[in-house]
């Protein structure tokens, strides 16, 4: 018999059966859902179905429910009093326990506790994932049943697809002749389309406990194509980590041959995990890697090292060196930072090799320096303090490494408060520093410093600051005859100095509207007074690279690092100009320096400083929306107006399809000094998309030097460095791609030719 939906409900409420309270509620408005794809039903069906999942919201107008309870609605309620059977029909909805049931109709026998749902049905378990079906035996605690053309779509990421499944009561879902994907079935448009990759299987069980899918007789297909066949295996879903292999890579260079690098990554526990990984080549013996991570609440740490066995040659100069001999080889590089209070913290860095040539001959790293730190370090509102140490290890031909200073301990404190009487703000500085060296020149240095610095602005609109600073040094130092250029030595033995400056800064804004945005000029103008120092007596550590560009115009010294200040008084003009337009932006700067005394500066020549009239220095930087980037730093001679500096940095196109070129030329005539030789080179990379998910990349560095510009070089005017070009795909879940990269050099063992890569990395799947 047919009873109307308020009939129902109430004959159900006064019936007794296998729960002790049963609410049914028939909301007689039936949802309409406008589905603008439907796919055919059938096995290893990834596509989505025409149903929306169940939500998490309590049915309208139902009161609060227990545990034990089911709460239902639907568009139509039929009961069977002689059977004890309710059928529902027409958008059906079902809640217990978190377990949410959504079909086109319900079945339910209350003598035996089976629910039978039929036509476009949908569960959602309290973790969220959805399973689809076209028929489904469930038990009326909703957690557990089989199910027809299922589709389980995880909250965590992917999708398992079979003609049919069993799902039970813990959540553990076992499907036969199934297929899993984490890709997306359609295109940007709704259309359904075949996923980059799957993985069909015998049999795959997924286990939402330990958000884990397991397969057995499986096999991954690419892009629609059976690729290779899979061992009994599992990985995890979503965001989730677990031990197992991670993806495999797979290159080729003239050196080694033919390398497979397996990583095998080991979860120790959850913030703590460890990878293993053997790389074996064709030509040489194999290479084990390792790498540690650990991460806490107060912070974390990183290890990774190399270890092998190979031939190497101590002689770097000889273009194939013949005595090369058998030698344990390797690397470590690690990192740490731990944060112990707002204030307080500590960070580290770890990098050591067995030789100069390792990490180029096997890929792992250009840097020919190796930097070796240690920090712990309070930061306040208005202090610093920190107490470092570093070490350098230097992989450059011809360096000897007793002369890489190590540096133990450099201890800096700061603090920054109000002047009480003249208005402004005072730093104070404490610092000290000990260099030692295993074969050349020990330096140990203290300094205290004040600076006074007060900004007023005038009725006119211009802005002035004064400045007041005052140093006082102790230096000791000794093997000074072991340091190659004399004015860097200092003299043996304590040496004290007082540094004095004061100096005047003046900025005058001029700021209108033009051609719908807004341009601002603003001259400038800066004097500094400091009397004769004694600079030369003194060690030079930390102040060799000096060249005069835009960042150091206007400072107070424009010497880098502490050991050299600049002593001569003088007058610093130019101006800064910036245009704002809608999309589009300019800034530029220009200045000059004019030195007031005619006392010898210790300003090597070619700086750009060395007479009384320095160079002109500038920097332009333009900016069109985000798609053009174009930053220009240049000095011109004084006298002759010769390009001294040309650096140019530009880029163009998009986050798909750029381009980037870099170029820089150094034209300062010195060949004295060690820090300050000439170069020239050009470096350019870009990427093209030629496809949705294709695109083409390289990028490209060139030495331009020649001996007239360098009598230290050895490139012959065009000297290619390396360059790499290659092909990727990459989606939503894949990135496939092949590179090849070409080194024109050759140190050692680490020779120059030919190096390829594919890179295979799928998501979810060793990724």
């Amino acid at each position: 018999m047919s009873l109307s939906c308020q009939e129902a409900r109430v004959d159900v409420l006064k019936g007794t059966g296998f729960l002790p309270r049963i609410d049914l509620f028939a909301g007689c408005a039936v949802m309409a859902c406008a589905v603008g794809l439907t796919t055919s039903a059938t096995a290893q069906d990834l596509q989505d179905r025409p149903v929306a999942p169940p939500t998490g919201d309590p049915i309208a107008g139902a009161p609060p429910a227990a545990d034990d309870q089911v709460q239902f609605a639907a568009g139509a309620l039929e009961y069977d009093s002689e059977g004890d059977i309710v059928t529902a029909k027409g958008d059906v909805r079902m809640i217990r326990q978190g377990q949410r049931l959504r079909a086109d109709q319900v079945v339910w026998n209350r003598k035996t506790g089976k629910v039978v749902a039929t036509g476009d049905i949908a569960v959602t378990n309290p973790q969220g994932d959805i399973a689809y079906g076209d028929r489904i035996d469930l038990t009326d605690t909703l957690k557990d049943g089989v199910v027809d053309n299922m589709l389980v779509v995880l909250e965590q990421g992917g999708r398992l697809a079979a003609a049919k499944g069993t799902r039970s009561e813990d959540g553990t879902v076992t499907l036969e002749t199934a297929a899993y994907t984490p890709c997306a079935v359609e295109t940007s448009k709704g259309c359904p389309k075949e996923p980059s990759w799957k993985i069909t299987a015998i049999k795959v069980t997924y286990r939402p406990d330990r958000q884990r899918v397991y397969y057995a007789g499986g096999r991954l297909d690419l892009f629609g194509l059976p690729a290779l066949p899979l061992p009994r295996f599992s990985h995890p879903v979503g965001g989730s980590s677990d031990s197992g292999l991670l993806s495999p890579q797979f290159s080729y260079s003239r050196v080694n041959g033919l390398e497979l690098a397996t990583p095998y990554f080991i979860k120790l526990a959850p913030n703590r995990g460890l990878t293993l990984t053997p790389h074996i080549y064709s030509s040489v013996l194999p290479m084990a890697e390792a790498d540690y991570s650990q991460l806490s609440e107060r912070g974390a740490f990183r290890l990774h090292g190399y270890v092998t066995e190979s031939r190497r040659s101590d002689d770097l100069n000889t273009v194939d060196p013949t005595d090369t001999e058998m030698a344990l080889r390797g690397y470590i590089d690690g990192v740490a930072r731990y944060q112990f209070t707002p204030e307080w913290s500590a960070s580290g860095s770890l990098r050591l090799a067995t030789d100069r040539t390792f990490l180029r001959r096997y890929d792992i790293s250009r840097d020919d320096r190796l930097r070796n730190t240690a920090t712990l370090q309070r930061i306040g509102t208005d202090s610093y303090f920190a107490i470092s140490g570093w070490a350098v290890q230097t992989l450059r031909v011809n360096d000897r490494q007793g002369l890489q200073p190590i540096a133990l301990p450099e201890i800096d404190y700061r603090r920054r408060f109000a002047d009480p009487l003249l208005g402004g703000r005072i730093q104070l500085q404490v610092n000290s520093l000990a260099l030692t060296r295993t074969d050349g020149q020990d330096t140990q240095r203290a300094f205290a410093s004040l600076q006074w610095d007060v900004r007023r602005l005038t009725n006119w609109g211009q802005e002035v600051t004064f400045t007041a600073f005052a140093r006082g040094d102790a230096y000791n130092t000794n093997d000074t005859l072991s340091t190659a250029v004399v004015t860097y030595r200092g003299t043996e033995g304590f040496q004290g100095r007082a540094i004095g400056a004061l100096a005047a800064d003046v900025k005058w804004p001029f700021v209108g509207s033009f051609l719908g945005g807004t341009q601002r000029l603003t001259p400038r103008v800066q004097l500094v007074a400091a009397p004769r120092i004694k600079n030369l007596s003194i060690p030079n550590e930390d102040s060799r690279a000096v060249d005069l560009d835009d960042t150091n115009l206007f400072a107070l010294n424009r010497f880098p690092g502490y050991d050299r200040f600049e002593d001569s008084s003088r007058a610093t003009y130019g101006a800064e100009y910036a245009l704002d337009l809608p999309g589009f932006s300019l800034d530029t700067v220009f200045g000059q320096s004019y030195r007031l005394s005619t006392r010898a500066t210790i300003l090597p020549d070619g700086t750009g400083l060395s007479d009384r009239f320095s160079d002109y220095t500038g920097r332009t930087e333009a900016r069109f929306r985000d798609f053009v980037s174009i930053v220009h730093r240049y000095r011109l001679d004084k006298d002759s107006f010769r390009v001294r500096r040309n650096e140019v940095d530009a880029t163009v196109g998009s986050r798909s399809t750029y381009a980037l070129v870099g170029y820089l030329k150094l034209n300062r005539d010195i060949d004295q000094t060690e820090d300050l030789r000439d170069r020239e080179e050009v470096r350019v990379g870009g990427r093209v998309q030629i496809a949705r998910f294709w695109s083409v990349f390289g990028s490209a560095i060139v030495d331009l030097t020649n001996r007239d510009e360098d009598v230290l070089s050895l490139a012959d005017g065009f000297d290619p460095i390396r360059h790499r070009l290659g092909v990727q795909y990459e989606d939503d879940c894949i990135r496939l791609g092949v590179t090849w990269r070409r080194d024109y050099r050759q140190i050692g063992d680490a020779r120059k030719g030919n190096n390829f890569l594919l890179t295979l990395a799928l998501t979810n799947l060793g990724r």
